[in-house]
């Protein structure tokens, strides 16, 4: 307790902050008549409170500097923690629920996956489909990130935490002198863009609500809707439109907004290397989506299919997962693609989950490197990266990186297929959690959904989720012995 106590009295006041989130859904479940919801959002605030006052309270008197790989635990913890508290609500307010179910519900939410074990979303509460979009607008940018502007002023560092939960490789680049400076910039960048989101929903025809939620699940590419048919729900042109916009800008590094705003230029956005790939490998599948859509006649003329290309090449590369047709049922060559995208697409320092695309870059300039190094072994080819030589240590890191993930996807693709899932759905499954997709293949694919699962898959899963969101290392390296050692 006494090494321990330091990183719980963080985790307190995390979960006593965090406990005021439970009173938006109050607020919807106020305001749209819900009386038989209301008791349950009040108690989950309530007990949440209590929860991290009474946990302050044991561990009052830990008082040191948390070290670097304290910000590991804590960032585990929390993720850990934030999702059971947010799960108590929806096995209380959805029929027919059990526990693996709730607890995957919030995981996906919160680490803004999007993956649901929920059928009959239109005939949710409002409330509780609020909860779920919401739960993916506070973990879009990472609820750590929000601690981190506040840690300085509970006499704490915040640096370990924002290296542990940041996403990317280049986690020491600052933008501003403070990190907690960094952190509330970032913030009101995510609010601006959230309110244009939301203003944009409802202009283009959306109610309140829907535009409430559905700029929750965009801003944070999350994906969660409060329909079972999605955006098809709506088969609107405009609101389509909407959607691909705020998608697209949500996958690009909050960071380089940040700097545009600062500087009053566009020309860092302009000049970053890993914006300008992001654009043109979103038009090229666009164009290259569009193409196959029309050869093998799946829509009649370029108009449809290219509308149809667009949200699903922005939805699925993002990370994002709304749909606004079963796109399984494309050629197969359709839904492998989309689903590929996801895994590397979207930028660092996005609310997109993923490789990210900057660590592609650098694998790819890496690759191109030895390739030359082969013919000429005494060349000087340094790996660079916006005019600046990207240190060896770096790069390691992103070759361990990957040589973790793909260990990842095989390990939890074997629990699956020895759980009794068969192969597309199991491989499908754990790529789209690992990358914080959403819909797969097969059973889980976008007419389908999760809650068809065992409780064991589930839990498998939610692990998935997890290690997805804060990028494998910084989860799977509480598991090594070097870590626990004094």
């Amino acid at each position: 307790m006494h090494s321990l106590g330091p990183v719980l009295a963080v985790v307190a006041r995390v979960l006593a902050g965090f406990s005021f989130a439970f009173l938006v859904p109050l607020a919807w479940a106020w305001v749209l008549d819900e009386p038989w919801l209301r008791p349950v959002w009040a108690g989950a605030f309530a007990g949440t409170l209590v929860a991290g006052l009474v946990l302050g309270w044991i561990v009052r008197h830990a008082r040191r500097e948390l070290q670097p790989k304290d910000g590991f635990l804590l960032v585990t913890l929390v993720w850990v923690a934030l999702p059971a508290c947010s799960a108590i609500p929806l096995y209380l307010a959805v029929p027919g629920i059990d526990l693996a179910h709730s607890y995957f519900e919030s995981m996906s939410a919160l680490t803004a996956t999007g993956a649901t074990a929920l059928s009959g979303l239109d005939a949710l509460p409002v409330s509780v489909n609020v909860w779920r979009c919401f739960l993916q607008f506070v973990g879009g940018l990472g609820i750590i990130l929000l601690v981190v502007a506040v840690l300085p002023l509970l006499g704490l560092g915040g640096v370990q935490l924002y290296r542990a939960e940041a996403p990317g490789p280049l986690k020491d680049a600052k933008l501003t002198p403070r990190i907690a400076e960094t952190a509330r910039g970032l913030w009101t960048v995510y609010f601006v863009l959230s309110a244009a989101c939301f203003l944009a929903y409802r202009w283009a025809g959306m109610g309140w609500a829907d535009a409430f939620m559905h700029m929750c699940s965009t801003m944070g590419l999350g994906g969660f809707s409060s329909h079972d048919a999605s955006f098809g729900y709506w088969n609107s042109p405009l609101i389509e439109g909407v959607a691909i916009v705020f998608m697209a800008l949500s996958g690009i590094s909050f960071a380089r907004y940040f700097i545009v705003w600062r500087n009053r230029s566009a020309a860092t956005l302009v000049r970053d290397q890993e914006v300008r790939a992001y654009v043109t490998l979103l038009l090229l599948s666009i164009a290259l989506l569009t193409w196959l859509l029309v050869d093998r006649a799946v829509y009649d003329g370029t108009a449809a299919a290219l509308r149809a290309a667009a949200f699903q090449v922005v939805s699925l590369a993002t990370t994002t997962g709304y749909a606004s047709t079963d796109y399984t049922q494309w050629p197969v060559f359709a839904p492998v693609l989309l689903i590929f995208l996801g895994c590397f697409v979207s930028c660092a320092g996005s609310t997109g989950g993923g490789i990210k695309l900057v660590r592609m870059i650098l694998l790819v300039k890496q690759a191109r490197r030895e390739l030359v190094r082969i013919i000429h072994p005494r060349v000087v080819n340094p790996v660079t990266l916006g005019g600046a030589t990207v240190p060896p240590q770096v790069i390691a890191n992103v070759l361990a990186y990957m040589l973790i993930y793909g260990a990842s996807i095989v390990g939890l693709t074997f629990l699956l297929l020895l759980s009794g899932l068969e192969l597309v759905t199991a491989f499908s499954a754990v790529i789209v959690c690992v990358n914080n997709i959403g819909p797969g293949l097969g059973l889980v694919g976008p007419a389908g959904h999760f809650g068809v699962l065992t409780d064991f898959q589930l839990w498998v899963l939610s692990f998935a989720m997890l290690l997805g969101r804060l990028e494998l290392m910084s989860v799977l390296v509480l598991f090594t012995v070097p870590f626990w050692r004094k």
